[in-house]
């Protein structure tokens, strides 16, 4: 199952391009099957860039839901769903020839700054759900490089409501500005 639209990825990819003059490792939270992952390492290498790429999942698919989350369009992202192991993800960059990042496997409720790097150029969020998206930002916010960029997926998404909620909560109180682009949440510190 795609996850990130062409579109998006072109962007991403954009904006990642963009990141590598930014002092600050690439750290994706939601990583699912690895495809934005093996597109930041590919990208890494290509560059001949000395930045380290972290990945964070829970390997167990989807959390469950919270009142946040509710919609009638996204019955299909239910508890459990969107589940790979580790292995599979970390064979997925060995087959790609690529190197293998720090992959963590963990709720992103268990992570503390401590799991994460000391300090982020890049951070793309995946989470999909409301309170997944809230523990992101709270994890990468106090972490982000002078100019660096959090990118969420699934902003303004209507089977993922939880997410576009998580976002407006989070910028109401923090020094961050909200750029969009399709159904990404392009933030910057301002």
């Amino acid at each position: 199952m795609k996850q990130v639209a062409d579109s998006e990825t072109k962007e991403i990819l954009k904006i990642a391009r963009e990141s590598l003059a930014l002092p600050g490792d690439f750290v994706e939270l939601g990583c699912y099957e690895g495809d934005t992952s093996l597109l930041f390492a590919e990208l890494l290498r290509e560059t001949g860039s000395d930045k380290k790429l972290w990945i964070y999942d829970s390997f167990e698919g989807l959390p469950a839901k919270t009142s946040e989350d509710e919609s009638a369009a996204g019955e299909n992202f239910q508890e459990g769903v969107l589940a790979v192991t580790k292995r599979e993800v970390k064979l997925r960059f060995l087959r790609a020839g690529l190197p293998v990042p720090i992959i963590k496997k963990a709720w992103f409720k268990d992570l503390t700054a401590a799991d994460l790097p000391e300090t982020i150029a890049l951070a793309f969020l995946d989470g999909d759900l409301y309170q997944s998206i809230k523990e992101s930002l709270a994890l990468v916010e106090d972490k982000m490089a002078e100019g660096g960029v959090i990118v969420v997926h699934d902003y303004n998404n209507p089977e993922l409501p939880g997410v576009t909620k998580a976002v407006d909560e989070w910028l109401i109180k923090k020094p961050f500005k909200l750029v969009q682009k399709d159904s990404l949440a392009i933030i910057k510190l301002v």
